[in-house]
């Protein structure tokens, strides 16, 4: 009776943690997010960004792999959930791109949230959606 007892502590308490755990999802942006960015002819339409947040800041790069593209400025506006990503990256022939995007996170309360919004560089422009994973 008494291992009963404990198995079945255990089993609430790993039920309470699991629950509390889905509950506590963390920052908004944190995680990789999959998508395309459109009019882009230097880098592959096709767009990976990870993100972190450390408590203080939001880090991260764009492309991670063959691409990389460090995200230099990073910020999160609670207010309308207003992305603002800046990096910097260098195109065939080696000059330096500052890219800057701005978008909005859709679907905030939802695991398959994701961000749209428009994106620059000195020599092009476009679209771009990315989804978190």
């Amino acid at each position: 009776m008494r291992s009963f007892i404990f198995v079945l502590a255990l089993s609430l308490a790993c039920l309470v943690g699991a629950s509390s755990a889905v509950a506590q999802e963390g920052h908004p942006l944190k995680g990789s997010w999959l998508g395309a960015w459109t009019g882009n002819k230097n880098h592959s339409p096709d767009i990976v960004v990870v993100l972190n947040w450390d408590g203080k800041a939001i880090t991260g790069m764009i492309n991670p792999g063959t691409d990389n593209i460090p995200i230099k400025n990073a910020t999160l506006n609670p207010e309308g959930w207003v992305v603002h990503l800046e990096a910097d990256a260098k195109d065939k022939s080696g000059t330096v791109l500052n890219y800057v995007m701005d978008g909005k996170i859709q679907n905030l309360p939802l695991n398959n949230r994701f961000i749209t919004g428009t994106w620059k560089n000195q020599k092009e422009s476009g679209a771009f959606r990315i989804g978190r994973q």
